[in-house]
């Protein structure tokens, strides 16, 4: 089995995730970021539950969306995220939000996630899960 090189969910924009104007609010998308990278990480076989079971936290350090058009009530979209960068305690993610009905881009996104101990100090990801990362952002 290959592992995909990006996984996306669909889903639509809720009346509570919207102003008056029935235009979501920003917030959101790093929200849908979240939902689309928890589903790449488990279909790499990397869940966060095992991570977390093993005293491992994956924190978000850095976050940057850069917003093109806005999405609306009950806009069905897709969310999708890919590796871009993996080191020994730091998890790197690209993201691209976009309305599934015209294929319009709504926006990009980057986050990056630092490896912590229940403590909240950095620490080194589990070594077979670092070179599963490894492998698939290299391949």
């Amino acid at each position: 089995m290959t592992e995909p090189r990006e996984s996306s969910v669909e889903f639509r924009v809720r009346y509570s995730e919207t102003d008056q104007m029935g235009v979501a609010y920003h917030g959101h998308y790093l929200a849908w970021c979240e939902m689309a990278r928890t589903e790449h990480m488990r279909r790499l076989g990397v869940r966060y539950r095992d991570l977390e079971d093993r005293g491992v936290r994956l924190a978000v350090s850095d976050a940057q969306v850069r917003f093109a058009k806005a999405a609306r009530y009950d806009d069905l979209l897709r969310a999708t995220a890919w590796l871009s960068d993996v080191a020994s305690r730091r998890v790197a993610f690209g993201y691209r939000i976009e309305r599934v009905d015209d294929g319009a881009v709504l926006a990009t996104a980057a986050t990056t996630l630092i490896s912590l101990d229940p403590g909240g100090r950095p620490v080194r990801l589990p070594d077979e899960v670092l070179a599963r990362l490894r492998a698939l952002h290299d391949a």
